[in-house]
């Protein structure tokens, strides 16, 4: 699920941004008052209320593009179900298809494999109709069936949870906030340079504080996609059974405690699925719980 998320907060950020140009640019040649401001005082109603259009667009074009973008920036090769190119894609499909229905999805999401030697998988898509489920190649070569088949029902999960929907209402809440104080933090720095570049002062520290504020509203971000992992868990148990789900974390805690001690081995692509939580600042940016406390859990049902 951290592939996902990534993408989802990084597709997020370029909306957002590319709003801001957008607006900037049309207040400043139509004469349209952008700057939310009335005698020298801040209308807080009106920007609350711009904030969160603008906050809940933002987030609903990035969960809309959500499918598009991670295929296009993970290179994605989706499997034609009535064509699967090899073994691999044949077995893959049919565990995504077998577990889909066992979620009672109505349709199958876009399966899919992409070249990378890091052991991941993702779900993501706007709706369930319009889902994708992505394997990485190293998760196939380096995982048995039963592992490959807990970590797939782990996103199928995801996909019959409406986990992207639902993170896309709290992404709107965020970008509300972020717009809403970046805009405020902007109109005070711009009042301490002359008036005649206070606009431009203003357009730049926009930006620049939505792009902090995003980043530190990330953190809430991270903290559900930690709470919903662990349903994730629970419900790929229910579809593949929970001893294929606990095989499936305890071979990725495998994999990563070798990648600790191995010099030799890449663990940055490991390290990119997040799948072990740390004891410090990092771990508030995390979109995954440990994976001891996902064990257990697990296993305590």
């Amino acid at each position: 699920m951290g592939k996902r998320i990534l993408l989802f907060l990084l597709t997020n950020i370029l909306v957002m941004t590319t709003i801001v140009i957008v607006w900037t640019v049309i207040t400043k040649y139509t004469g349209i008052n952008g700057s939310f401001q009335m005698n020298g005082q801040i209308n807080y109603g009106t920007l609350m209320i711009f904030s969160i259009v603008v906050g809940f667009t933002g987030a609903f074009i990035s969960l809309a593009m959500s499918r598009w973008m991670a295929k296009m920036m993970m290179k994605v090769q989706v499997i034609d179900p009535n064509n699967p190119a090899n073994a691999y894609e044949r077995v893959v499909y049919e565990k995504v298809e077998r577990l889909s229905r066992a979620a009672g999805l109505t349709h199958t999401p876009q399966v899919g494999i992409y070249q990378s030697a890091e052991i991941n998988a993702f779900a993501t898509g706007p709706t369930k109709k319009r889902s994708l489920v992505a394997v990485s190649a190293g998760l196939l070569q380096n995982m048995d069936d039963d592992a490959v088949e807990g970590i797939i029902a782990h996103e199928v999960a995801h996909v019959a949870n409406g986990d992207m929907v639902t993170m896309t209402l709290l992404q709107g809440i965020v970008n509300t906030f972020v717009v809403f104080f970046s805009r405020i933090a902007a109109i005070i720095v711009s009042r301490f340079v002359r008036s005649e570049i206070q606009w431009i002062v203003q357009f730049a520290a926009i930006i620049v504080f939505q792009i902090l504020f995003s980043i530190l509203g990330s953190i809430v971000v991270s903290a559900y996609s930690r709470h919903r992992e662990y349903h994730a868990d629970k419900g790929g148990a229910d579809l593949a059974g929970r001893d294929k789900m606990a095989h499936a974390l305890r071979s990725l805690k495998m994999h990563v405690d070798r990648a600790k001690v191995d010099d030799r081995t890449d663990d940055s692509a490991i390290q990119t699925m997040k799948i072990n939580g740390k004891s410090n600042f990092i771990s508030l940016f995390s979109t995954h719980p440990p994976l001891d406390d996902r064990i257990a859990r697990l296993e305590q049902r």
